[in-house]
């Protein structure tokens, strides 16, 4: 007879299913493209910063903790430029599937440099935390195709797993440093109007003069993004709408205030059954077929 597990033994058998649950192959594929044309599209037009940071005297760039650990050099135009087209490259051929290890771990070790290296000279945007963990858990899954529909493992389950974590860990963080920069002044102060005068897009002038609208408007943010851990354990239409609340919330902030969240927005993806798109595709493609088809139609 088994001994029942004890202490942190107990814990750890009880949490890896949870941590391991399999997942499609083609949910990874999916996901996997749609985050390396991001990044493409991420580099040239969201976080340009390190081309002109190329260009401006070194003595304004102060690295962050994790170019100071790993020794990464100050930019230069030269380096920032080569940086650029790796990156590129890598992102282009991992989107295929092709070499989905080599080229999305080059990709990954690429944008972590890329990112510190803007964020070495002013603010660090949390929103790119949870797509560089995605760049760098991708590649440990492997080989993963749109049709891999009913090949589930753990390896998949992991990487979404890992990516799902880190998108909640944004939300859930932010509220956090909130309280602790904050305390409950954040919810009850000024904040959002003062975003919105200095921003005034749309519907902002009009929120902006209900303080009482805005303070409540303040309390729902807070209780959404500490509530934000649910996204985890839920499933089916609760987890719909959790997440079209956050997509919503990602929507209107841009509407309003012109700030988008889209490196977030986009791991948000990895809680979405993606590995249902190519069948939807192939039945609608299959009915198609038979409607213009009189014999098989009959």
């Amino acid at each position: 007879m088994t001994a029942p597990a004890t202490g942190s033994r107990a814990r750890a058998t009880g949490l890896r299913p949870w941590l391991f649950a399999p997942v499609a192959l083609a949910r990874v594929a999916w996901l996997r493209t749609l985050i390396y044309l991001y990044v493409v599209f991420d580099v040239l037009v969201v976080v340009t910063d390190p081309i002109p940071h190329g260009w401006v005297p070194v003595e304004l760039y102060h690295p962050v903790l994790v170019r100071q650990v790993l020794h990464l050099p100050a930019p230069s135009p030269v380096y920032v430029r080569v940086l650029l087209a790796v990156i590129l490259l890598s992102a282009l051929v991992a989107a295929t599937g092709r070499l989905p290890r080599i080229a999305g771990l080059i990709c990954a070790f690429g944008m972590l440099d890329w990112i510190s290296n803007a964020f070495s000279y002013s603010k660090i945007d949390h929103d790119h935390y949870a797509l560089i963990i995605a760049l760098f858990v991708l590649p440990t899954v492997g080989r993963a195709r749109y049709r891999d529909v009913d090949v589930r493992t753990e390896a998949a389950g992991w990487a979404i797993r890992m990516i799902q974590m880190s998108a909640v860990a944004i939300y859930f963080l932010s509220a956090w440093a909130k309280m602790r920069f904050g305390t409950w002044g954040w919810a009850n102060g000024a904040t959002l109007i003062w975003a919105l005068t200095r921003r005034p897009n749309g519907l902002a002038p009009w929120i902006a003069s209900h303080p009482t609208l805005t303070h409540a408007l303040q309390w729902l943010i807070l209780v959404a993004e500490s509530c934000s851990p649910a996204l985890l354990w839920l499933r089916g239409r609760a987890l719909a709408a959790g997440l079209l609340f956050f997509l919503g919330f990602h929507a209107s902030t841009y509407y309003l205030l012109r700030i988008h969240f889209l490196p977030l927005v986009v791991c948000l993806f990895a809680f979405m059954p993606l590995e249902r798109i190519a069948p939807y595709v192939a039945s609608g493609r299959t009915a198609r077929i038979g409607r213009n088809n009189p014999v098989t139609s009959r």
